[in-house]
């Protein structure tokens, strides 16, 4: 089969589905909407096509030097303004912008997918790639779309021009990959999904791989690298800096969480060198409870999950976080913003528990809860481990992700409409 990706080849989502094609014998090409090496993936041919102001992605990247300063003050201003209070008005100025810049790159993207003459593409993500694949792939080839965690609840809500060009997306759209069943449904009943094309529901970094993340005791040598005594408790922060993630929340948590476990340790991935962080743990004076890391792999990832005692996910918007998954099957429990696509994996009180991401005080209370209780927390890990193994196990998952791409291209298209011939 000779699959096209449509997707930013850098995130390591993208690079686990094609990875894995690779590895089936697959010929497989990727059209990278960032700009990134040509050998990422090996196994693949890689083409770069940059869309969406994506180059300048590459200028708000913060380099730190071994002390933990930026290098430069542009540096530091572009992060602020990526993560801080005028975050929202580069996002907002970006939706509203490149759904009008996706038009200049449709002739190449058509270009190519006619030149390799695929006999599937899949666009992973709807803003931008889906929508760049809407227009440019060829009526007679099937499309596959998957939707990632706020595609629908956040930017297509939020926007309206990314609201029109979703919906001509999942019209176009011959079959739909979605994280969690929430996703499906909004996806028929609101986006012009065709409830009768093929659909596919699973993790969507393709599930997880157990021979990374596993439980088992963490060693000292965290503990000493991160100076963290043996009898603290370590709440992890897996998320990093996104609009939908309620950081300012957690840290306002913090003090409320140190008056009932005063030497708790909060762990905070993708955090290090950003000056909104530093600037709120100034603010609430818990420098010596807060260990701020720069992005990690995925092998310290989750070697944190292991170390930690509760791994905490206070997003507004998400379907199903990979860090969620990835903490239950290290044994880490779980505490979540209460929103219906979380619901699909976590029990509140059973399993995990399920908070308001707005408030600090409901956030404080669920992380106070589960470190206190032990029996809580042993009793979510045997659950949790039983969850992952029966619904995402990545080498299971991927054979279901490959039989479902032969099922759409067995089907014929209808070129009329985009959709598929029963």
């Amino acid at each position: 089969m000779r699959v096209v990706f449509i997707a930013d080849v850098r995130s390591t989502i993208a690079r686990g589905w094609i990875s894995y094609f690779v590895g089936r014998g697959h010929d497989v090409h990727a059209i990278s909407s960032y700009p990134c090496s040509p050998d990422i993936v090996p196994g693949a041919k890689v083409y770069q096509l940059p869309i969406a102001f994506s180059r300048l992605a590459e200028t708000g990247r913060v380099t730190v030097s071994p002390a933990g300063n930026s290098q430069s003050a542009l540096s530091a201003a572009i992060a602020a303004l990526r993560s801080g209070r005028l975050s929202n008005l580069s996002t907002s100025a970006r939706c509203w912008l490149a759904p009008l810049e996706l038009r200049l790159h449709v002739r190449r993207a058509r270009e190519l997918i006619l030149q390799l003459s695929p006999d599937l593409v899949h666009a992973m993500r709807i803003p931008f790639e889906g929508m760049l694949a809407a227009q440019a792939t060829p009526r007679d080839i099937p499309l596959l779309t998957s939707v990632w965690g706020n595609d629908l609840t956040l930017f297509a809500n939020r926007y309206q021009l990314i609201a029109r060009e979703t919906r001509r997306a999942l019209q176009r759209t011959n079959a739909l990959h979605c994280d969690c069943l929430r996703d499906l449904e909004l996806a028929s009943r609101t986006w012009g999904f065709d409830a009768s094309k093929p659909a596919l529901v699973s993790p969507s970094a393709g599930g997880i791989q157990p021979s990374i993340f596993y439980p088992a005791e963490p060693g000292s040598s965290l503990r000493r690298e991160l100076n963290v005594t043996d009898d603290a408790p370590v709440v992890f922060n897996p998320r990093g800096f996104r609009g939908y993630v309620r950081n300012d929340v957690f840290f306002e948590a913090i003090p409320l969480m140190l008056r009932q476990h005063p030497t708790a340790v909060f762990v905070c991935a993708g955090m290090q060198a950003n000056p909104i962080a530093d600037k709120w743990v100034r603010t609430f004076a818990i420098q010596e409870s807060v260990r701020l890391l720069p992005p990690v792999s995925r092998e310290r990832m989750a070697d944190l999950f292991r170390l930690a005692s509760v791994a905490i996910s206070p997003s507004l918007h998400d379907g199903t976080p990979n860090t969620l998954l990835e903490a239950m099957a290290c044994g880490c429990f779980p505490v979540a913003g209460d929103i219906e696509s979380v619901h699909e994996w976590i029990t509140d009180g059973d399993n995990g528990l399920l908070c308001d991401p707005t408030s600090p005080e409901s956030l404080a209370g669920a992380i106070v809860r589960a470190l206190d209780n032990e029996q809580l927390r042993n009793e979510a890990r045997e659950q949790n481990l039983r969850l992952i193994a029966d619904r995402a196990v990545y080498n299971n998952v991927m054979q279901q992700a490959e039989a479902f791409y032969s099922e759409i291209t067995q089907r014929k298209p209808v070129p009329q409409t985009g959709g598929f011939a029963r």
